[in-house]
């Protein structure tokens, strides 16, 4: 799930180079996606956006994450939150409705003649030796 927000997002803002820096413009342009904040903790959107960034691009554990970005845990928590309640969905949703204004994309196919499958991807029984020998035994 995490990849997959963090890969959306990095294809949206194409203005970055090839690694991404979150800035408060990029929140705003997301800010009325978020949720009420609740509870007493409080973790800047930013820093937040940045450590998801981090932990994407280093694959580290929540545990290992920098103590500039805040309590691990606060962030972990905010991430599942987030995650159950379907936010990175509608962040997702809108910033991919967004980014087909932009690109004036009217229409998106997918031709199956460029998806090739492996024939063990197919789900053909596999001929082994075990499922010859089983035959010849029942006949």
């Amino acid at each position: 799930m995490l990849e997959r927000v963090c890969t959306t997002l990095d294809l949206f803002f194409e203005s970055l180079q090839f690694f991404m820096e979150w800035t408060q413009e990029h929140i705003e342009r997301i800010h009325h996606l978020f949720p009420k904040r609740r509870g007493n903790v409080e973790i800047d959107y930013l820093r937040f956006f940045q450590a998801l960034h981090y932990i994407d691009k280093n694959g580290c554990t929540w545990r290992d994450l920098p103590a500039k970005f805040g309590n691990w845990n606060s962030i972990y928590s905010r991430f599942r939150y987030w995650s159950a309640r379907g936010i990175f969905d509608r962040i997702e949703d809108h910033l991919m409705r967004q980014a087909v204004d932009i690109k004036g994309i009217q229409a998106l196919a997918l031709d199956s003649t460029y998806v090739k499958v492996h024939p063990d991807g197919t789900g053909a029984p596999k001929k082994t030796v075990s499922n010859l020998s089983a035959r010849v035994a029942a006949v």
